[in-house]
């Protein structure tokens, strides 16, 4: 009977995968706080908050390592990037500034985190 041994992760693969599910629950979190509550685009929250559902669908691949999502991952957040820099500069910041400036922060971390956590995997990968 053969017993399995544990997999050993280097500590820098861990750093990024702890630093993209991070990101990407607190972009899930504010998403939904912006929307729905902190600075919403009509009075009493909006059907905008469920731009997260894309995030929401990525943080069980995340959490479980897999090379897929963090490759699609690294894609999607460009579209939250994006978001962040229109709502920082449109019209009408006002209270959202704040909120905007947190987004490109979290979305440029996930990214970061994603690019880095790829490229560490497939460099142990190759012989």
């Amino acid at each position: 009977m053969q017993t399995s041994q544990p997999v050993l992760v280097p500590p820098a693969v861990e750093a990024t995968r702890w630093l993209g599910f991070g990101s990407a629950l607190g972009l899930v979190l504010l998403g939904l706080a912006w929307e729905l509550w902190l600075a919403p685009l009509r009075p009493g929250g909006s059907w905008v908050a469920l731009k997260v559902l894309p995030l929401c669908a990525a943080l069980p691949g995340l959490y479980l390592r897999r090379m897929y999502t963090y490759r699609w991952t690294s894609l999607l957040v460009w579209a939250y990037f994006t978001e962040g820099v229109v709502r920082a500069t449109g019209r009408g910041v006002g209270d959202s500034l704040p909120l905007a400036l947190l987004e490109i922060a979290l979305s440029i971390a996930l990214f970061t985190a994603c690019a880095l956590h790829v490229r560490l995997r497939l460099r142990k990968a190759t012989p």
